[in-house]
Parts: structure tokens; sequence; C-alpha cells
């Protein structure tokens, strides 16, 4: 069974539709520190055998560091991944996606177990990082089920179809022998607030013939935080700055049964997130509710579940064949509350249902692979074909909330025509890889994909790898990609509130076949296409001394963005033969813009054992990264208005940190350890109210200690960003008076701080193993 890890780590044999059968069998630890990573396992390093760069990170890594969420934990561990955490943005602070080179959230393909993870329903609208995406939501996978995580740093469109331009986030479920824990954690910051509390717990039973179960579940609780100044318009404060509150509960199951000639297996996750973040504080006199002005809340209740059961079998000459069926469902229910609809006057509500959006998945993966070891120094043959339904679908608000003005800071779901679309997607791929000496391999991929609803995409993929001595090697890849535009993208409609150009206004988003939208401009929507290249050396010197560096180069043209919102006389025209009153402007996807990015990628890990009971284990990482714009194509039908404005360019270009440097190191002795990280985030650029600004660098320590205090049950404790540092404030010089108009000065920085705005935050953790 281990050799089907080996072959997921080999770039050239990633592949959609049989990829299950590895994680099915998910080795034991000190299989996977031989196998994956070639001696142990450890965070931040490549799979040093692979064609392509892969980095290993174990799931106890993940959950030691204590960060209350999956998606923080990996950013501080992971030299190409971000997560920039939004804080008053409804829609990106409640749901936790990741970005990876620099890239945008849905161009990361995500898998559990191998199998392509369903993404959120909740589209990001908000001026934040990730803006018009609908990525997945790593709060919905319970951090005690994981057993590892492996990140694909290269284009993968031609083994795994759309999304994987950037790469790939393979989420890997621990196996039934994984034994059992109970894990308690709560933290808190500094300032005394962003309190939580977690539980989890994970364990393992046996099945009959040699089968075997895991079952994994998650509470948690967190409160918000609040970093906003004082309005300066009333002496108080008035907005909100910082964190969602959270109310968190998860499950999860990894089940294999040997039945004839294989083996049936079944996997699975199960969530439900509540969660609040407020919108733009209202002035006083808007409503006689609330005669001191008020702060609108968003709160989205968001289900999510995903099931996968397949089959699979192993011949005696290698070959493995491999049946699935994937079914994912994410259901978000918004209401928003302390707010008001001003066309009700005062026998307005102050709490609305604003509607729900849903989105399904269904994938049907049929795959085989065989390995032809007489041919040349060895070869493996994989093909298969991969079907995929997908439907999205939005419930409109209760009447109250969209009437008229509609409820204030989120008017709800009130589309002119039912969303309730659906489409249908067909894949066959062949993946071969070759070793005509026992140097060299060589992986060739191609795949096609027909989408019923926008058409086809033919991808391909060239690997290769030279041994040029036992301790240095050389690779390289070349590759087509493409993303299709997701159905989110297509048919999302809503009216909300919105910040431009640092002033609350009220903002359409509409589908691009809507005849308000074609009217502005609106196109249908084509996929992204990308062309990706790498090149890199892997070198070991020594058994547990490695380094690694690669260059990419990412060309993606007809990248999908939200549009400006647009707004003017020509606007403001349209909208009213059209009859629209409850908003002022309109924005819209558009396949506006074509850019480059490119980097480098270096990484290193070191493990020494000093003593027979002492270890120590050093990896270092960096990653530059650079977006520009290449084109940005102009409204065609309002030429004087642009698809895309300065801000919402750098959202695509610069908002993300131009470099990254992490560094994590552990000391560990027979019943201690000590653990330090040194993360360092580059600079980044964006607009955050009324200028463009550039944010500077900031360097984050963290430190922890744990101890075994009693046999099986250990006790951490730690303290995140040491040095209590805090993005930079946002630079009102020459805009003081605007600024101030607007917010009251109340926003000490951006949305796209990759650091937060929590400053130092400590914590404390009991596990018991058993």
């Amino acid at each position: 069974m281990n050799r089907i890890n080996q072959t997921m780590l080999s770039g050239a044999a990633i592949l959609c539709a049989w990829s299950t059968a590895y994680a099915q069998e998910v080795p034991k630890k000190s299989e996977v520190e031989e196998i994956i990573v070639t001696g142990t396992r450890a965070a931040g390093r490549t799979a040093l055998e692979s064609l392509t760069p892969v980095d290993s990170i174990a799931g106890e890594e993940l959950s030691q560091r204590g960060f209350p969420d999956v998606a923080k934990a990996l950013q501080f561990l992971e030299p190409s991944v971000n997560f920039a955490r939004a804080a008053t943005t409804a829609t990106a602070a409640n749901s936790r996606p990741l970005t990876l080179r620099g890239l945008a959230p849905d161009q990361t393909l995500v898998l559990i177990n191998g199998k392509r993870r369903h993404a959120t329903s909740i589209l990001n609208t908000n001026n934040t990082v990730g803006r018009g995406s609908a990525g997945v939501d790593f709060d919905m996978i319970p951090a005690a089920a994981i057993e590892h995580i492996e990140v694909l740093r290269d284009g993968a469109a031609a083994q795994y179809g759309s999304d994987a331009i950037a790469g790939v986030i393979n989420v890997i479920l621990k196996h039934g022998d994984a034994g059992n824990s109970v894990v308690v954690e709560g933290g808190v910051t500094e300032e005394g607030d962003g309190e939580y509390y977690s539980t989890s717990g994970h364990t393992g039973f046996a099945l009959p013939n040699g089968g075997s179960l895991l079952l994994a579940a998650e509470a948690r609780k967190q409160d918000k935080t609040n970093r906003a100044n004082v309005d300066q318009r009333f002496g108080r404060v008035t907005y909100w700055f910082g964190d969602p509150e959270v109310e968190l509960y998860n499950l999860a199951l990894n089940a294999d049964l040997p039945i004839g000639p294989g083996a049936a297996y079944a996997f699975g996750t199960l969530g439900r997130k509540d969660s609040t973040n407020p919108g733009g504080f209202r002035v006083p006199g808007l409503t006689p509710l609330y005669p001191n002005g008020f702060l609108p809340k968003v709160n989205p209740v968001i289900t999510d579940g995903a099931l996968t059961l397949g089959w699979q079998m192993e011949d005696s000459a290698g070959g493995k064949f491999d049946i699935s069926h994937t079914y994912g469902r994410t259901k978000a229910d918004f209401e928003v509350f302390d707010t008001a609809n001003f066309s009700l006057g005062a026998q307005s509500p102050t709490r609305f249902n604003a509607g729900a959006t849903i989105y399904e998945q269904n994938v049907t993966d049929v795959a085989f692979s065989r390995p032809f070891g007489n041919f040349w120094a060895g070869a493996n043959l994989a093909a298969g074909l991969q079907h995929r339904h997908e439907n999205y679908e939005i419930v409109p608000s209760e009447p109250a909330a969209y009437v008229g003005t509609g409820a204030d800071g989120f008017a709800g779901f009130n589309p002119s025509t039912p969303v309730d679309d659906g489409r249908n997607a067909y894949a066959g791929f062949v993946d071969i890889e070759l070793k005509p000496i026992e140097p060299l391999t060589i992986g060739l991929a191609g795949r096609y994909d027909d989408y019923d609803d926008f058409g086809d995409a033919t991808t391909w993929k060239v690997s290769m790898r030279g041994e040029l001595t036992q301790s240095l090697a050389l690779r390289g890849n070349v590759s087509t990609g493409f993303r299709a535009p997701s159905l989110q993208q297509q048919h999302f409609s809503a009216v909300a509130g919105a910040l431009s150009s640092g002033r609350l206004v009220t903002v359409g988003t509409l589908p691009v076949g809507d005849p308000v939208a074609k009217a502005l401009g609106a196109t249908e929507l084509k996929p992204e296409k990308s062309d990706n290249y790498s090149a890199g050396l892997v070198f070991t010197p020594l058994p547990n001394l490695s380094f690694s560096a690669d260059w990419f180069h990412i060309e993606i043209d007809d990248r999908i963005a939200l549009s400006e919102q647009l707004s003017g006389t020509a606007v403001n025209a349209i909208l009213l033969n059209a009859g629209i009153t409850n908003f002022q402007q309109v924005r819209f996807f558009t396949n506006a813009v074509d850019t480059t990015t490119q980097g480098f990628e270096l990484m290193s890990r070191y493990n020494w054992d000093a003593t027979p009971s002492t270890s120590v284990r050093v990896a270092l990482g960096y990653g530059r990264f650079e977006t520009q714009l290449d084109t940005l194509r102009a409204n065609p039908v309002l030429p004087t208005l642009p698809l895309l404005g300065q801000k919402s360019i750098l959202y695509v270009t610069k908002a993300q940190p131009d470099e990254k440097l992490t560094f994590n190191a552990e000391v560990q002795g027979s019943w201690w350890a000590v653990q330090s990280s040194v993360t360092h985030f580059g600079t980044y650029t964006s607009m955050p109210l009324v200028a463009v600004q550039e944010f500077g660098s900031k360097t984050v320590v963290d430190l922890s200690l744990r101890a075994e205090v009693l046999h099986g049950a250990t006790l951490t404790a730690g303290v995140l960003n040491l040095g209590d540092e805090h993005p930079d404030a946002i630079n009102l010089t020459g805009f003081e008076a605007s600024a101030i108009a607007s917010t009251g000065g109340s926003f000490p920085t951006g949305e796209e701080s990759p650091i937060g705005v929590n400053g130092r935050t400590y914590y404390l953790r009991v596990g018991f193993d058993f």
C-alpha cells in the first residue's frame, strides 16, 4: 500500500480519479517519514523525490500551533500559503479559504484524501483579498482528523482538472489505527478579548477482515476581538474591527473494509458554524429605532457536509482499480440584525431572515493504474474518467429584508429570476511516468474536460526529474491549466452596503446574464487559462539535511474578477429605466484582466539526534511572489467606466505579501519539548480607504513549551505573536477630512493583513493520548 503514497507524491502521477486509494491506506507515522519525505516528517519541507515541489505538514504540527483553526496554523508553517484575516467583511471573515503563491483562493484545488472538496456557497463580495471568489472553508475540516496536509506547489490541471492553477492542497485523514486522543485548549489575547475554547479528539475501531474506522470530533467557541479606533465624530467606539464571533461543531470519519478481492472505503465530514461579523456603522438620524446610530450585524449559519464512498482493488502485478462517488453540500443561512429597513419607518423589524445560498457537488471517478517494471528502468500508466455535477441555489430573503431600500447592511437575496442552476462536466485523463534510465524520470499527463455551460478545455503537463548525483537532482515542469467560472460567480445576485472611496453606499451585485448587468457591460464568463513553468533543484548532502529551490512563472489569461462598483449618470439612467431604486451602484463578474505571477521558493530541513533521548528539528522556508497586470480590458458598453478600478486591481496583484519566510525549530526530550517559530511577512499594497498605501513587512515570533505531566498526558503553554506585532496603521496624511467624514477614523488598518489585528495571544493546551 505504500506504493500508493509514493505515487501520489510523484508530481507526474497525481491523479484526480484514483488518488483516494492511497488516502485510505495512510501509513503509520514511521512509514510516512520514510515514504513521503525521505527520512522524517517535518513542517515546511519538500517531498524530495517528487517531480514537482510538494510540502508535507503533519497534523500534530497544525494542532500544536495554538491557533483556533487549521487555516491560520498552515499559514505559519508553509511559505507559499497566505491567509488574509479580514476584520469587518461578512463574507470573507466568516469563511476560511487559503491562497497559494499570491493567487486567488479558487485558483488552488483542495482535496480530501485525494478527492475534490466542494467550495463554500458563500461568495466573497467584500473589499479584501480573494474578492470575487468562493474557496474551500478549512474551518469545516476538524484538525483532530488530519494525519497530514500535502501542498503541491505547481500547476496540476492536467492531472486534477479545474482550479489547480496555483497548485493543490491535499488533506489526508487519519487512519483507524491512529490511536485515541482528547485535547482541550483555550486562549485569550493580551487585550483580554478573543477568548476561545475548544475540545477535540479522535478514536479508532477495528472492523472485520482487517478493516478500521476512525471518528473525530471538534467543538469550538470563539469570542470576537475589536481593535477599532475611537470614532472621532462621536467620541466613542462605533465600529467592530477584528475577528468574528464563532461557534463551531465538526465531525469526521474515515473507514475501510476489505471485501472480496478489494476493499470498500468511506470518509466524510459534517459541520455547523454559527458566526457573526459587522457591517459599517450607520450614523444617528437615519431611523428613529436607533437614535444613537447602529452597527448592523450579519450572521451566516453554515452547515457543511461531504461523504465519499468507493471501492478499490489491486492485482498481483500491482495494477490498481478505483471507483468512487463524492457528494458535498454547503448551505449558508443568513440573518441580519441590529439594523432596520428605512422604507418601513418605525415599524421596521430589527432582525431579518436574509435568505440562503446552497452549493452541491457530485463527483464520480473511475480509474486504473498499472506499473511496468520491465519497460526501460520502470514505467507507470494511469487513466480514468470523471463526471461532476454541480448545483447552486439562492433562497430569497423574507420580503421585509428587501422591500424598498432593504435591510441596511445586507438586504439579502431577491434575484429578479429564481437562482437554481446546475451543470455537468465530463473528463478523461491519461498520466504516464517513464524512466528511460534509472536516474531520469519523465512524466506526461493530458486531460480533456467538457462543461455543458461554456464548452471544453484540453490541458497537458510535461515533468522531468534527473538525478545528477546521489545527492543532487534537477526537476522541471511545463503545463497548461484552466479554471472554470464557478456557478457562484455566474449566478450570484444580492444587495448590500459597501465602502466606496471611504463612503457607505448600497451596491447591487448582478449575475452576468441580468439585463441590467448586460446594459452596463457584462458578458458571458469564459474559463481562465494558464501556462505554468517551473524549474528547481534538490540537494541532500546528508541523510538528515536537505535543500530545495524552485522557480515558477504563471501566465493567466481571462482572469475572473468582480468588477468595480459602477456608478454615475449613465448607471443611474439604466437603473431608473429598469425601475431599480434600492441600490445606486452595480457590479458583476468579468474576464477583465490577464496577469503574470512569478517568483521562487527555497526550502530546507535538518534533523539531528543530539542524544539518545533528545532530538532537534529545524525547517526553514522562503518564498518570493510577484504578480503584475498584463492586460486590463475596457468596458465594451461604457468605455468611460473601467471594469476594474485601482483598488480592485490591487486585490489581484499586490494585496498579498511579496515575500514570506518561515523558520520552525523544535527541541524534544524524553518528556518535554520547546518549539519556536519565526514568520516574516513582506510588504503588500492596497487602498483601504481613500489612498493607495504600501504596508510594511512584519515578523512574528511564536513560542511554546510542552511537557508530559503524566503518562499519555501533555500540557502545552504558548505565546503567539510574542513581540505584539500589529499591521501598519492607515496613513491619512492629506485625507483626514474625507476619511473622518466617512468612518470617523475608526479603521486602524486595512483588511489584508496576514498577521491579523489581535496582537499577542496566550494559549494553554492539555492533550491525552491513550
